[in-house]
């Protein structure tokens, strides 16, 4: 008797023009599990940042052929799909409605692990229709949403967001548009307490996997497949680029007094905080377009200098450093600067970076400050040329016409490419920075 069912190859992905291999972090469906198209099927780590592979055709997850934790070459088979043929299916039922029942069968009912996950297929639906993805009840795994369950939830009348919040008033109203499908994933991070300061957002550590020695002198931590990544490239950072340093002190009282004024009314108006990062990126902005140098990378027998300024911010966590980049920064200005910070700092947050959102930087900023620094010598972001830090803002006695005045101060550090820079380029461009630091005043626009 023939088959009724047929198997469907599922290989790596080249998620990226670079990309040649990818690990596999965790498989999200099991075989026998049923499976949609577009529902993510498992999680990759990548020399940038984590993805999900989603399925391509409705069906049953088959073989699995890789390893969580195995690193796999881009066009290798990971994993078989059944699907059935249109006779194996009862009459009057479509192979699709059928593997959705057997997804409802399958969703246990008091385990939702994963209700807050959202596939880039759900959150594009959800943006488009302006749904709260809280109000759909998931049929995935872990009661995960999927695309069908947000089709489902459309055909029955489901309402936009903003006609249900009156029904729902203990729930915060949904965000601007500017946060797409992370709606529903940043609304929960902010009802939690999360600790943070700053672009440095952070969560509630993973807890490692450990093994304890018999004396319990020791023990080891697992070196996850992101630490690794972070540790080859500040290996290669350091092993290959000779790296300078030098440190500016800028009066940032006048920008304190902005920020102080202008805070609350931007917060009304834009739903985003206006931070002091906006303003310093402004000022990197300003003073690279005078000294293009600073933009630019080693090729060996030439210097590039990159024409677009795609700024790349350092975003720590407690386990990982990631450098999402705000592209064309010099087009934009301080309220756009600031909406482009929040943005990326929610997709760290809650996990949604994508590749694209990682690649392009030519200049990294860093905001060590924001948890208390008052000097670092960071390392540079390969290959780069030169990666600033901004230090916490400290009140000091300063000497001004031969008079004592307490001034807001911060530290402007910056590690350079010294095959590429020298100490006079990188003054001339600190004192830039600083000229535009200290040139804000209550009257600057941030429009």
């Amino acid at each position: 008797m023939p088959s009724n069912k047929t198997l469907t190859d599922v290989v790596m992905p080249q998620l990226a023009e670079s990309l040649v291999s990818a690990t596999i972090g965790k498989w999200l469906k099991k075989p026998g599990d049923p499976v949609e198209q577009y529902e993510p099927i498992c999680e990759v780590i990548t020399d940038k940042v984590n993805a999900e592979i989603p399925s391509t055709l409705d069906g049953v997850m088959g073989e699995i052929l890789a390893e969580e934790g195995q690193e796999i070459q881009v066009g290798t088979v990971i994993c078989r799909i059944e699907t059935a043929s249109a006779a194996a299916t009862p009459e009057g039922q479509s192979a699709s409605s059928a593997v959705t029942q057997e997804a409802s069968e399958a969703a246990p009912a008091g385990d939702q692990s994963q209700r807050s996950r959202y596939s880039p297929a759900v959150q594009t639906l959800a943006a488009e229709h302006g749904l709260d993805l809280r109000q759909i009840q998931g049929t995935g795994l872990g009661g995960r949403i999927t695309r069908k369950d947000v089709l489902a939830y459309l055909e029955k009348g489901g309402q936009p967001a903003a006609l249900t919040a009156s029904q729902a008033p203990v729930q915060p109203a949904a965000p601007s548009p500017v946060h797409g499908g992370i709606q529903a994933e940043m609304s929960r991070a902010a009802a939690e307490p999360v600790r943070h300061s700053g672009l440095h957002l952070t969560e509630t550590p993973r807890i490692p996997t450990i093994e304890v020695e018999g004396d319990r002198s020791e023990y080891f931590i697992d070196v996850t497949p992101v630490r690794n990544t972070i540790a080859k490239n500040m290996r290669q950072s350091v092993s290959e680029i000779p790296h300078g340093w030098m440190m500016i002190e800028v009066d940032v009282t006048n920008l304190v007094q902005l920020r102080n004024k202008l805070k609350h009314d931007f917060m009304k108006k834009e739903g985003v905080n206006l931070t002091y990062l906006a303003f310093l990126l402004k000022a990197v902005v300003g003073a690279i377009k005078d000294y293009p140098i600073m933009n630019s990378v080693w090729a060996v027998d030439k210097i590039i200098v990159k024409r677009d300024i795609n700024i790349s911010l350092a975003v720590g966590t407690e386990d990982s450093v990631l450098t999402p980049v705000i592209k064309k920064a010099d087009q934009k200005n301080i309220a756009g600067l600031a909406r482009e910070i929040e943005e990326l700092a929610s997709k760290v947050r809650s996990g949604k970076l994508k590749l694209e959102d990682m690649q392009g930087g030519t200049f990294t900023v860093n905001n060590t400050g924001s948890f208390g620094s008052i000097l670092s010598q960071p390392i540079i972001n390969y290959p780069q040329a030169a990666i600033l830090t901004f230090e916490s803002i400290v009140k000091k006695p300063v000497v001004i016409n031969d008079m004592i005045g307490v001034r807001s101060m911060a530290n402007i550090c910056l590690s350079l490419d010294h095959r590429i820079l020298d100490g006079v380029i990188c003054g001339r461009f600190m004192q830039r920075v600083k000229d535009n630091m200290e040139s804000y005043n209550l009257e600057t626009q941030v429009y």
